[in-house]
């Protein structure tokens, strides 16, 4: 079964940020100093300290261009499972990785790159879909674009004389029946109708309509077609991550109303009740009978462990 990753990335506070994972059965809310790749990876790892050189990292170090010597030098080497992020750290430097002065950095890829080959090593992520808004610190394994994001550009987009104005609308109408239509091959996925939307997004996107900004806009979308298009191949796919949008809006209420915390420790309990309730929600299971029947309130319900009921299907 696939399972969908949706991420909703967010500010918690002038000093920290918010970022929410959110699939169709659980919800995780996790407040932290950065938005970065290597912070998002620590994430997914759940709670392993581990950095793994495996066929996975391997394969995220050749697809970011690291250079092939320190691609063979780390391949070739006899340790491919460091404890800790010390342990970890002394390894690029005893190969000379760290006193590269190139382009991309090597050490800054390599450490993202034995992150991803830790969440692999641990089974994670086998099976699912990264929705994104085009952040791209989140464009790792199989990920798709989110399409509200991806037409939000044009809907930004202003005309000044008569011409650009009548592109923009024409561009967006043709956009609009473009996502109606992948609604349709949602509920009814057939191949000859998904070969038939390729060469439609190709004609749709290469368009010149005499709006420079407008047509160099389309160029930059029509880039990114494999990661506009996954759903044709996998309809369980959501167009969007509105799913993501809606479930992290009770954080930002309780930060409107609240403010920060004062302490970690209050971070950390803010964090997890509000991603208990979300994630109670999915199954309809009443966050307050899951809260009695764990804290043992006299005559409330039992209700199975949501580790149950949002585990494999």
């Amino acid at each position: 079964m696939t399972q969908v990753l949706d991420i909703a990335p967010g500010t918690a506070s002038p000093r920290r940020s918010a970022l929410m994972l959110d699939g169709d059965r659980f919800t995780f809310f996790g407040t932290t100093f950065s938005k970065s790749r290597k912070n998002f990876l620590e994430l997914l790892r759940a709670g392993y300290r581990d950095y793994v050189v495996n066929a996975g990292a391997l394969a995220c170090m050749r697809a970011r261009n690291l250079t092939g010597e320190v691609v063979q030098k780390l391949d070739e080497h006899g340790q491919r499972v460091f404890a800790d992020e010390f342990t970890w750290s002394a390894h690029p430097d005893e190969l000379g990785v760290s006193k590269l002065d190139v382009h991309p950095d090597p050490m800054k890829i390599a450490t993202e790159a034995s992150l991803f080959g830790c969440i692999r090593a641990h089974g994670f992520l086998r099976d699912a879909v990264i929705i994104l808004d085009g952040a791209g610190q989140f464009r790792l394994a199989d990920h798709t674009l989110c399409w509200i994001h991806a037409e939000r550009l044009v809907q930004k987009l202003i005309g000044f004389n008569d011409q650009q104005r009548q592109a923009l609308d024409v561009t967006r109408q043709l956009i609009c029946w473009f996502c109606h239509d992948l609604k349709v091959c949602k509920r009814d996925p057939c191949r000859r109708r998904a070969t038939q939307m390729r060469a439609r997004f190709d004609r749709l996107f290469t368009r010149k309509t005499g709006f420079v900004t407008l047509d160099r806009l389309l160029a930059r979308l029509h880039a990114r077609k494999d990661e506009l298009l996954p759903i044709l191949d996998r309809p369980e796919i959501p167009l969007h991550t509105n799913g993501s949008e809606n479930d992290i809006r009770c954080q930002v209420t309780k930060r409107k109303i609240s403010g920060g915390t004062w302490s970690d420790q209050g971070r950390q309990a803010r964090d997890t009740f509000l991603g208990l309730l979300k994630t109670c929600q999915k199954p309809s299971v009443s966050f307050f009978e899951y809260l009695g029947d764990r804290l043992g309130v006299v005559g409330a319900p039992t209700v199975q462990l949501l580790a149950l009921i949002v585990g494999p299907a």
